[in-house]
């Protein structure tokens, strides 16, 4: 907001208390907390529940899932409804989430709680930008904004070293207790936020939301059970086939066909006069198209790193919670410092050049990860790998969302929020479902070609395991099964060595692939806005003149 200095003629900008903006901070770092926990929570949950690492990925998964099949609605319920109330509500569900997961006696309940904190998360998500817009103005509003990537990445620092200590000192349940103490502040802070009566002449177009909705849930479903389900042809796990047709590319298709079909709908529904889901003309120009991919590409590529490195950690070699939490610390202290401080550079740099820079950061990391990574994180190669990483990672986090959020009225402030809501959360849930799918088939395909070039382990051995359910495993896990085998120190050995070496060899493939498709975002990144980013244009008569 702003007022006319009838004296000095110029226009003076209206300061308010920051005090608000703290629970909206907090806000992002309750729901990034939440999924940062998740990856190191890993082990113990696969632990206490005795299922795969797989499954237990599934709560990452749901939650993406929910928030990225919700948001749309979620940020038109919000402008019925009004902004405060539905975000009280919406906060409150989020801490019976946190308790779904302290008190969750099997992985299924584990799985609901995060269901119904992305069921939550898809209306803070277009909350925290619309209630910006309406609480803050210029320089101030630009802090808040920029505000809300550093939430995000001190939610991951914070979730890796405290989750990791209490996760292997205690418990990885603890954890959520955090998350739990984070919604009762948020929910305290949000009696200091504006109030909004929303306007309850606003319709909620129910076929877009079923699309949008069915659309994520099938891409995700289809993505995520790639493995299980079978790439191409369905493995005995499929819930059903289409003439021996696994369900998992179905989904897939079927999932592009209705996001395609919701986009036509949402477009003629807009040309018929009447108010769409979303209002897509937030996406109008290429550049904020090409900030959307670059979106969904970073976060895909920061969520399948955060599934891989607890992974290895944890399930591969066997160590701590808390190792993970050192492990990924360059990494995520790297993200936190450059998504705080790159806000800095926008008065010398354009989005574009930061965009690209990014990019090539990325690609460069992941590259020299896949050179350089032993089954020993902590080693200075590793450590300079993942703070290259992180620097890109961090820049572009930021970057991105402020050059959606800023090329819109205020209007739509909401309608940005659901986009980034959707974008983010379906690229976390893609990301870590494809990461799992692919490092799995590509060590089944390793462990396979490794078995025949070793003539130590004869036919007869091979026979006693199953090879078409191959997964990761500890060395120690690895020795318990072999023992109910015939095999002899010598093939336990050479078994133990060859499972290894191929681990180590699909660590190395999936990150050249990731690498890859970090490339592909580098020339999309060039079409990123050229102009220093402003703030979200108010175009209300009081500040206008």
């Amino acid at each position: 907001m702003s007022r006319t200095d009838a004296a000095a003629g110029t226009t003076v900008e209206e300061r308010r208390s920051w005090v608000p903006m703290v629970g909206l901070f907090l806000a992002q770092v309750l729901m990034s907390f939440n999924v940062a926990a998740l990856p190191v929570s890993l082990g113990g949950m696969v632990e206490e529940f005795g299922v795969p690492p797989t499954v237990v990925s599934s709560t990452i998964v749901v939650y993406g899932l929910a928030v990225a099949a919700l948001v749309m609605t979620g940020a038109k319920l919000g402008q019925r409804i009004g902004w405060v109330v539905v975000f009280r509500v919406v906060v409150a569900t989020f801490a019976a989430s946190a308790l779904m997961m302290i008190f969750s006696p099997t992985v299924g309940w584990a799985i609901a709680g995060q269901a119904v904190a992305g069921a939550s998360a898809a209306i803070i998500v277009p909350a925290l930008v619309a209630l910006i817009a309406e609480n803050y103005h210029g320089a101030q509003q630009a802090t808040a904004i920029g505000s809300l990537g550093s939430a995000r990445a001190i939610s991951g620092v914070s979730a890796f070293f405290i989750g990791g200590a209490l996760g292997t000192l205690v418990g990885w349940r603890p954890v959520f207790g955090i998350v739990l103490a984070l919604a009762v502040a948020v929910f305290v802070f949000s009696f200091r936020l504006r109030s909004d009566r929303g306007d309850p002449g606003i319709r909620i177009d129910l076929v877009a939301a079923v699309l949008i909705g069915a659309a994520i849930v099938l891409l995700t479903l289809g993505f995520n059970n790639l493995n299980a389900w079978g790439l191409l042809y369905a493995s005995p796990e499929a819930p059903f086939s289409v003439l021996g047709v696994s369900p998992a590319p179905l989904f897939v298709v079927v999932g592009v066909v209705l996001g395609q079909t919701f986009f036509w709908w949402t477009r003629r529904r807009a040309a018929a006069g009447k108010v769409p889901l979303v209002d897509l003309s937030v996406l109008g120009a290429s550049s904020e198209r090409a900030a959307v991919y670059a979106m969904f590409i970073v976060v895909a590529l920061e969520a399948a790193l955060n599934f891989t490195v607890p992974l290895y950690i944890q399930i591969v070699q066997g160590r701590t919670p808390f190792d993970t939490a050192l492990a990924m610390m360059p990494f995520n202290l790297t993200v936190f410092v450059t998504a705080t401080l790159v806000v800095r550079f926008y008065g010398r740099f354009s989005p574009r050049v930061i965009g690209v820079f990014g990019f090539v950061l990325t690609t460069v990391g992941l590259a020299w990860l896949a050179l350089v990574v032993t089954n020993n994180w902590e080693t200075l190669p590793t450590i300079l790998g993942l703070f290259v990483f992180g620097v890109g990672q961090g820049a572009l986090v930021t970057l991105v969302f402020n050059v959606l959020v800023t090329s819109v009225p205020k209007t739509l402030a909401g309608d940005v929020g659901s986009i980034r809501g959707t974008t983010q959360n379906l690229a976390s849930a893609v990301g870590t479902a494809v990461v799992g799918a692919m490092l799995v088939t590509i060590l089944g395909i390793s462990v396979g070609r490794a078995v025949v070039e070793h003539p130590e382990l004869p036919p007869s051995l091979v026979a006693q395991v199953d090879l078409d359910s191959v997964n990761f495993v500890s060395n120690d896990d690895l020795r318990e099964v072999l023992a109910a085998t015939d095999a002899s120190t010598a093939q336990v050995d050479a078994a133990v060595a060859l499972n290894e070496q191929a681990r180590l060899d699909t660590l190395r493939i999936g990150l050249l692939v990731l690498a890859a498709i970090s490339a592909t975002a580098i020339l999309p990144a060039s079409r990123l806005p050229s102009y220093r980013p402003g703030e979200i244009p108010d175009p209300s008569p009081e500040d206008t003149e």
